[in-house]
């Protein structure tokens, strides 16, 4: 069950949330790190 409701979380990231992958982490503010941080703990946690 926790690996679907990752999995889910992680659809709807990708859906919602922008992606930060083609910029340099270093020049993103405090709340584009958040999401970046975010959407990585969501996708460690699917492939679970």
């Amino acid at each position: 069950m926790k690996r679907s409701f990752f999995k889910l979380l992680v659809r709807l990231n990708k859906i919602i949330l922008p992606g930060y992958y083609k910029e340099d982490p270093m020049k993103l503010s405090n709340l584009q790190k958040a999401i970046l941080g975010f959407r990585y703990w969501a996708l460690t946690n699917s492939l679970e």
